[in-house]
């Protein structure tokens, strides 16, 4: 099984998990910004809610993917008020050709003082057990 982490975050919340899944899965954790030119059969892409919906550059990500690198998509993320953002994911990647994993981890993310510490070491060790089942 191959892996590539890429991610989108705003505050940090999303990279320091990101960065604890890639670590497990023994891959490097990327922003968007670094496409997927390697061929994998799990991508694990790591974004949140900003104004009730993924930032435009992760649509953009997900639309510019290529259906015969990327095998599944496995969504993740943390965020303040919104809780799963695999619908908006889902609905890009459907598009693009490329289908999501059922499974997703999201926690709870600290934003403006809302859930003050998150995501912390417990979200994290969460985030790694999640990924766990894919090896």
């Amino acid at each position: 099984m191959t892996y590539a982490v890429r991610y989108y975050t705003k505050t940090g919340n999303t990279k320091r998990l990101a960065e604890a899944m890639a670590k497990e899965l023994g891959v490097e954790a990327l922003p968007i910004s670094e496409p997927v030119n390697e061929k994998v059969d799990l991508l694990f892409l790591g974004n949140s809610y900003y104004a009730f919906d993924i930032d435009a550059e992760v649509k953009q990500f997900v639309a510019s993917l290529d259906k015969e690198k990327v095998g599944k998509i496995v969504n993740f993320g943390s965020a303040a008020m919104l809780n799963s953002t695999y619908k908006k994911v889902k609905a890009v990647a459907d598009k693009a050709g490329i289908p999501m994993d059922e499974k997703e981890f999201h926690c709870k993310g600290e934003f403006k003082g809302i859930h003050k510490g998150r995501s912390n070491e417990e979200d994290v060790q969460a985030a790694v057990e999640f990924v766990e089942q894919y090896k």
